[in-house]
């Protein structure tokens, strides 16, 4: 995984959650998305797998163990990513 998807991740956060008050470069990459951090609820977690699915064709299952795991930090969500992600054609 890379910092450049690292920076991608931040940069949709941001982006598909309309975050007005946050930019890309604010978000510490093992910061945390959820409570403390962003304090992001379940409503973003959803539309955030939405963005992902769309960008990088990754699914993320809500009703996986791994799912908290994975929307812990925008590293966490990178490192997801770069999994699972379908190749480049």
């Amino acid at each position: 995984m890379s910092a450049e998807l690292v920076e991608e991740v931040k940069e949709l956060i941001v982006d598909a959650l309309m975050l007005e008050d946050v930019k890309a470069g604010e978000i510490e990459p093992d910061a945390p998305l959820f409570v403390e951090g962003l304090g992001l609820d379940s409503i973003d977690a959803l539309e955030l797998a939405i963005a992902i699915d769309k960008r990088y064709g990754v699914k993320i299952d809500a009703e996986t163990e791994d799912t908290k795991a994975i929307f812990a930090s925008a590293r966490s969500l990178a490192s997801h990513i770069a999994e699972h992600r379908r190749p480049s054609s």
